[in-house]
């Protein structure tokens, strides 16, 4: 059996849950990731994740599709059980989400119904689903955004969603203290991956802006919110939970 603790990572094939999985197999955390379609990319991930000297697996998963949810709770036992003996996980990460620019007056149902599998229907039962799987005294990580702080333009329907989460992470550490499991928020800043077609990163005048109104004087990377996630779930956080951390370098303050 392997010594190392074991997270689940959702959307850990790229962005931020990629630099996630790679921060915390280089603190000896064993790694499994989802993917939703970039095959490839999960491929890559996966070996760098093992030549930082963890084990990593992964599988597919539309994280909003709750459908999907139970044959992968199946094939997620099955893995724990040929490559971990049947360790149980320590912590997890929801991290899977998609992006939305739209005008409060222009958002369809459609596109509110999408938002809303994605990042509040599906965390929630991905995490019913999950929690008895996780060891008692692990750990929960939701990851929100600086959006449900900071009002802008066009991010209102994606920003509720992250809303809802916020407040699921702190009923879910409410009920999951008896067995010591603490959950908390991480709400990155606006970071420079290729979320939203890599606006931030590509797009001088929005990378800019984003400078101009954070403390720190730049724009976040993922290896920002990585690390910040690992710290939330080590044990020198096992005083906090249900808590919301932004990790943004002061974004309008």
């Amino acid at each position: 059996m392997s010594s190392n603790p074991i997270v689940v990572i959702t959307g850990g094939s790229r962005g931020l849950g990629r630099d996630t999985a790679l921060t915390l197999a280089k603190r000896n955390v064993d790694v499994i990731f989802t993917y939703h379609s970039n095959e490839a990319a999960a491929k890559e991930t996966l070996a760098d994740i093992e030549g930082a000297g963890a084990k990593g697996a992964f599988l597919q998963l539309d994280t909003g599709n709750t459908s999907q949810f139970p044959a992968f709770i199946t094939e997620l036992k099955a893995l724990l059980a040929d490559k971990w003996q049947g360790q149980p996980l320590t912590y997890l990460v929801n991290n899977a989400g998609t992006s939305l620019h739209v005008p409060m007056m222009a958002g369809t149902e459609s596109q509110f119904d999408e938002a809303m599998n994605v990042h509040v229907k599906g965390v929630y039962f991905l995490t019913q689903a999950l929690v008895p799987m996780l060891c008692d005294g692990g750990a929960i990580v939701h990851i929100s955004s600086g959006l449900t702080r900071v009002t802008i333009p066009e991010s209102g329907i994606y920003a509720a969603m992250k809303g809802a989460v916020e407040v699921l992470s702190r009923y879910w550490a409410k009920e999951l203290a008896e067995r010591q499991i603490r959950v908390n928020t991480l709400a990155p800043g606006a970071i420079a991956t290729d979320f939203s077609g890599g606006m931030v990163r590509d797009n001088e005048t929005v990378h800019n802006m984003v400078k101009s109104v954070t403390a720190l004087g730049r724009v976040g990377q993922a290896t920002d919110i990585g690390k910040a996630v690992a710290m939330l779930l080590s044990d020198d956080s096992g005083w906090i939970t249900g808590q919301r951390l932004e990790a943004s370098g002061g974004l309008v303050l």
